[in-house]
C-alpha cells in the first residue's frame, strides 16, 4: 500500500525544466526579428520592391530601439545580447541600405558605384564598434551621457535612403522632373559619403534618453506627435523625406547644445578648483600662524 502511494506521488510530481526565463528571451527574439526585417529589405529590393524594402527597414528601426528597452526593464540584459544587437544592427543599417541604394541607382553605373555603397558600410561597422568600445567607459562626463558620439546607426540608415523616399513620393506626384533627380547616381553618391562621415564623425547629436520637456511644451508636443502620425499615415514617403531633412538641422542644434553644457560643466569645476585652493591656502595660513604663536607656559 505504502509503495503504491510512493508511486502515485512520483507520478503526480512534475519535473522541474532547467533553462532560461522567457522574459530574459524576449530582447533576444525582437532582435532576431529586426534582423529578418533587414533582409527582407534585401531581398525585396532585388526584386524591385523599393517601398517594401524601405518599409521594412523602418521596422528593423522600431524592432531595434525596442529590444533594448525592454530588456532593461525585464532585466534581461547580457553580454550574448549585446552581440547579437550588433550584428543584427550591421546588417540591417549597414548592409541592407546600401543595397537598397545600389539597386535603387548605382547597380548601372560600373564597378566605381560601388565603392561609396562599401564606403557606407565599413563606416557603419566602425560606427557600432566604438560604441560597444564607449558602453565600457566610466570617465564619461554625465552631461555627455545625453549624446551620441555621431549620428546612431538606425538614424544613419533612415538619412542614406533619403532619395528613395524622395522618388516614391516623386511617382505618387508624378513629377517626373523629380524622380530623374530622386533616381540620379550623383544624388545617391552624395548622401552615401556624407552619411558615412557623419556616422564616423566626433559630432555630438542628440539621443533623447533622457530628454525632459518643460511643462509648458508637454501639450504642444503631444499635439504635434498626433499630427505627426497623421501625416505619416497620410503621406508617409514626403513625410519621411522631411524627417530625414528635419533631423539633419537638428545636428548644429544639438553640437550647440553640447558646447554649452561643456562651458558650464568647466566653469563649474573651474570655481571648485579655486574654492579648493582658496580653502587650502586659509588652512595653510592658520597652521603657520599657530606654529608661530607663543604659547604661555602653565
Amino acid at each position: 500500500m505504502r509503495a503504491r502511494r510512493k508511486l502515485l506521488l512520483r507520478q503526480k510530481i512534475r519535473p522541474r525544466v532547467k533553462g532560461i526565463s522567457f522574459n530574459r528571451m524576449i530582447p533576444n527574439l525582437l532582435t532576431l526579428l529586426g534582423l529578418c526585417a533587414g533582409l527582407i529589405g534585401i531581398r525585396s529590393a532585388i526584386h524591385g520592391e523599393f517601398a517594401t524594402a524601405v518599409i521594412a527597414i523602418l521596422i528593423a528601426g522600431c524592432f531595434d530601439g525596442l529590444d533594448g528597452r525592454i530588456a532593461r526593464l525585464l532585466r534581461g540584459t547580457s553580454r550574448f545580447g549585446a552581440e547579437l544587437d550588433s550584428l543584427a544592427d550591421f546588417l540591417s543599417f549597414g548592409i541592407a541600405p546600401c543595397f537598397i541604394l545600389y539597386m535603387w541607382a548605382l547597380k548601372d553605373e560600373g564597378s566605381y558605384a560601388f565603392v561609396p555603397c562599401a564606403l557606407f558600410a565599413v563606416c557603419m561597422s566602425l560606427r557600432l564598434a566604438r560604441f560597444n568600445a564607449a558602453l565600457e567607459d566610466e570617465d564619461k562626463p554625465k552631461y555627455a551621457s545625453n549624446f551620441f558620439t555621431g549620428v546612431p546607426a538606425p538614424a544613419g540608415a533612415g538619412i542614406v535612403l533619403f532619395p528613395i523616399f524622395l522618388g516614391l513620393e516623386a511617382k505618387k506626384l508624378q513629377w517626373n522632373f523629380l524622380i530623374d533627380i530622386a533616381q540620379s547616381p550623383l544624388l545617391t553618391i552624395i548622401m552615401l559619403v556624407m552619411t558615412s562621415f557623419l556616422l564616423i564623425s566626433t559630432i555630438p547629436i542628440w539621443s533623447f534618453k533622457n530628454f525632459k520637456v518643460p511643462t509648458t511644451y508637454v501639450l504642444p508636443l503631444l499635439l504635434g506627435t498626433t499630427l505627426y502620425a497623421t501625416t505619416l499615415v497620410a503621406d508617409p514617403w514626403g513625410t519621411l523625406a522631411f524627417s530625414g531633412l528635419l533631423y539633419l538641422g537638428t545636428i548644429p542644434l544639438s553640437y550647440r547644445s553640447f558646447r554649452l553644457l561643456k562651458a558650464d560643466a568647466e566653469a563649474l569645476h573651474k570655481e571648485t578648483d579655486e574654492t579648493d585652493d582658496d580653502e587650502g591656502e586659509s588652512l595653510d595660513q592658520l597652521e603657520q600662524k599657530d606654529l608661530t604663536t607663543p604659547t604661555t607656559p602653565p
